[in-house]
């Protein structure tokens, strides 16, 4: 996520229900540990579920002053959030306007991650609806994309960062996270390789399953040797990618995912296993882009 001497902030996107922190709690504990800045990020746009109640004047200029006003609120109640959270954190506040989505992408550009919330992953009202933007942040963003459900869900000891692995770039990419985040956090990392059956012919599954397994220890291996605290296990699973990946993020501190791959994380800009995990995950999931060239 970031290099030594890196000083790219952590961006965070906030929205106007102040009931809404994990993700705002996650980004601020991110930069702490990373000794990074953090960036609290709001996009005006049309009045969502958290200004409901509120007056909205008649007139385009006194509605638009009073969107601008709430805005300004809503870092300002987010920086302070943040700052009471880790006070040794430098924190800014960004106000801007247009579409979100264009707005977060665009501060990805030079982010060391951007950090979303869900208020409920598994409900595909709140994912895939009109007014979500993580999927499309996720698909077009720069740098990885956190996104971190509501509420707090239970985390199991010893703790443990899962990773999804395909042998591809992307993925490897994702393991390299993947083993960042556990030596920041003192956790282990468990690797996944999943396999699903019925692809190739009966006769083939042998070998294929051993190909797996040579490509599972070799991405891991190098890391492994890199940091040599952080406690390794790798498996390859049998079954569904989507399946298998929530399973294990069941108590897992976090999911890291590559937003495109081959295989088992084969799909479009943004693949279907990116995106079912994204919808059925119980953790934070972390959607790792391609290496910049």
């Amino acid at each position: 996520m970031t290099a030594p001497g890196d000083r790219r902030p952590v961006v965070v996107g906030v929205g106007p229900d102040p009931g809404l922190r994990m993700a705002l709690a996650w980004a601020a504990d991110e930069a702490a540990r990373r000794g990074l800045p953090l960036r609290v990020v709001h996009a005006e746009g049309v009045p969502t579920r958290g200004y409901r109640g509120r007056a909205v004047p008649p007139s385009w200029e006194e509605w638009n002053e009073a969107l601008h006003q709430a805005g300004e609120r809503v870092v300002e109640e987010a920086a302070g959030f943040a700052a009471d959270r880790q006070p040794k954190l430098v924190v800014d506040a960004l106000l801007s306007e247009g579409d979100p989505v264009w707005v977060l992408r665009e501060q990805s550009r030079e982010a060391a991650a951007v950090v979303l919330g869900s208020r409920h992953l598994s409900r595909a009202q709140e994912v895939f609806g009109s007014a979500s933007v993580a999927l499309p942040v996720v698909a077009r963003a720069h740098c990885p994309v956190v996104v971190v459900p509501e509420p707090e869900h239970v985390t199991q000891e010893p703790a443990y960062v899962v990773v999804g692995v395909d042998g591809s770039e992307r993925s490897a990419a994702a393991v390299d996270l993947a083993f960042e985040e556990a030596a920041l956090r003192g956790a282990e990392v468990r690797a996944l390789y999943v396999w699903e059956p019925g692809h190739v012919r009966i006769f083939d599954e042998y070998g294929d399953q051993q190909e797996c397994r040579r490509v599972l220890s070799e991405t891991v291996a190098g890391r492994q040797a890199r940091y040599p605290e952080v406690a390794l296990r790798h498996e390859l699973v049998v079954g569904h990618p989507v399946e298998v990946l929530a399973q294990a993020s069941a108590h897992a501190l976090a999911l890291v995912v590559g937003t495109r791959g081959r295989g088992g994380f084969a799909g479009m800009l943004l693949g279907s296993v990116s995106q079912g995990v994204l919808h059925h995950a119980h953790c934070p999931v972390i959607a790792v882009p391609p290496p910049r060239p």
